[in-house]
């Protein structure tokens, strides 16, 4: 037990050292008292530019800690305990066979470490490269457009997330969370993470985190198969009997779904097995660029190079009421690069990706319009079935950005002050696009439906106002970005298996159950424990 103090701030000019005094003064008990301190949540209030400071949670750990609080009347003082238990529950049944997991990416990862933890000895097939093999694939396609399909940004060792910020914030509370931030710092994230109210690893950092997380699952009697794509199932009256991966058949009594939103071929594979599938809702847009020293002087004021103060970042909303839509920024990568992330032939995709230091000269948002199962009946040609409309939405107007960019993953690019006169660009400003293979001036209009153009002029005029140059007519606006999530979810039960099939565990992003790196692991974690709590470990 501890005593959490909320909101408990400390001034630019003052050292992160005075906490204990302060907390100490709403206490109203001596320095001497205090055992021991932790930072629980840090995070940077700029509302007032003239005055920035951070704001922290701690919980403080001394004798009594019930009566302090009771005579502190504060609401911002409470007794804490710690959730998290790492009490498991372990079935009777025999499992005759290593349960599977797809994909490696948070949801496999960590359902993989906790299975190897718990002696279960998984095996994890990857259909992409290890991390180091994988970095050297994608920087040959970012060089000069040579994608391979089984191994780029969606696919390999660590899932899209390797390739992005490392963006470590979520909205689920959870207990497991906080195991997830313990165990990133043990294999190499900085220790931050678990106190930063918007945490990140960078992924220069990522890659060597996945790669010890892949180590001990090995070191526990684990197996991860790289270069090896799951094809299919089989089944005996509605329960798994078998994995198909690179065409030989792997007997099993579970499989983890961990695929990713991005494994179309699986989805399709997944539709014709009659798996209860449902489409669903998610957003499409661009990528926007800015000069990273002027969101960091929006952000902070006069106090933008101040050296306590990181890269600054930005969150912005808006509903429309004109197109009964919202807009909003997603994945914010503060002094990062737009990168190529496509992973189908001729069709092109934008992601961004931040390093640790957050250090280059932009930063970028994906800058996205929600769209929904009604927009998809939309698309010309399309004669497919209503499941996986969504993905065939995805699919035509990544196939539009192609084309408009001319071929070999060259991105169509507007400058903003154009795209809000529907004016194609001829030169750049003082915005320098960090998109590789290449761009090309474009009419993003060729390249997405009118009603999100439409939106996105509407939300660009608005988050202006939020966050003052946001409508520079000289940041860059890159397309598209269509990835932001799944766009069907795979049903599943209480015991969250498929309502189809039962051994067939849907997880993470793939299946429409997370959205972010946390949420993905959380998700894998949870199909675990219910493997667990149906088998006996193998050992």
């Amino acid at each position: 037990m501890a005593i959490r103090i909320n909101n408990l701030t400390v001034n630019l000019d003052e050292d992160i050292s005075i906490i204990k005094m302060k907390a100490a003064k709403i206490l109203k008990i001596s320095e001497s008292d205090i055992d021991k301190i932790k930072i629980i949540r840090e995070s940077i209030d700029a509302r007032k530019k003239d005055n920035i400071k951070f704001n922290y949670s701690v919980d403080v750990f001394a004798e009594k800690e019930d009566k302090i609080v009771s005579k502190c009347r504060s609401k911002d003082v409470i007794l804490s305990e710690k959730i998290y238990s790492s009490d498991l529950k372990f079935g009777d049944k025999k499992m005759l066979h290593k349960p599977i997991i797809v994909g490696m990416g948070p949801a496999g990862m960590f359902a993989g470490l906790l299975l190897a933890r718990n002696g279960y000895k998984p095996l994890i097939v990857e259909r992409g490269q290890n991390v180091d093999e994988r970095t050297e694939t994608v920087n040959k396609f970012w060089k000069d457009g040579t994608l391979n399909l089984n191994s780029n940004v969606q696919f390999g060792e660590g899932g899209a997330g390797t390739f992005s910020d490392g963006k470590l914030t979520t909205r689920i509370k959870d207990h497991r969370c906080d195991f997830i931030l313990e165990e990133l710092v043990k294999k190499g994230s900085p220790e931050e993470i678990i106190y930063s109210g918007k945490p990140h690893i960078g992924t220069d950092i990522l890659k060597k985190v996945v790669k010890n997380i892949r180590e001990e699952i090995i070191s526990l009697g684990g197996e991860v198969q790289f270069n090896s794509t799951f094809q299919s199932f089989t089944s005996k009256d509605k329960r798994i009997t078998s994995a198909v991966v690179n065409c030989e058949e792997i007997p099993c009594e579970a499989i983890i779904l961990a695929i990713g939103h991005s494994s179309r071929d699986t989805y399709e594979m997944l539709y014709n097995k009659n798996v209860f599938m449902s489409p669903k809702d998610f957003a499409i847009g661009v990528r926007i660029e800015h000069l990273r020293e002027k969101i960091n002087e929006s952000q902070y004021g006069r106090f933008a190079n101040h050296p306590k103060l990181k890269t600054a970042d930005y969150r912005l909303v808006h509903k429309s009421e004109i197109f009964n839509r919202g807009i909003y920024s997603f994945c914010m990568c503060p002094g990062g690069e737009v990168v190529a992330a496509a992973s189908e032939d001729s069709r092109l995709v934008t992601n961004g990706m931040s390093y640790y230091n957050r250090n280059m000269e932009n930063s970028n948002s994906a800058l996205v319009v929600t769209v929904n199962t009604s927009d998809f009946d939309n698309i010309p040609d399309f004669s497919g079935n209503n499941i996986l409309k969504g993905m065939e939405f995805q699919r035509y107007y990544e196939s539009l950005a192609f084309k408009a960019g001319g071929g070999n993953y060259i991105a169509p690019i507007q400058l903003t002050g154009d795209f809000l006169k529907d004016k194609v660009s001829s030169k750049l400003g003082n915005v320098n696009p960090s998109y590789k293979p290449g761009y090309e001036f474009r009419n993003l209009n060729e390249c997405l439906p009118s009603y999100v153009t439409g939106a996105l002029k509407e939300g660009i005029l608005i988050f202006d106002k939020k966050l003052k140059g946001f409508a520079d007519v000289n940041a860059v606006m890159t397309g598209i970005e269509s990835r932001t999530s799944a766009p069907v979810r795979i049903e599943r039960n209480e015991k969250l298996q498929s309502v189809s099939f039962s051994g067939l565990y849907p997880a993470g992003e793939g299946a429409g159950f997370a959205g972010g790196i946390v949420s993905a692991a959380v998700d894998g974690i949870k199909a675990a424990e219910s493997i667990m709590e149906e088998w006996k470990p193998i050992y």
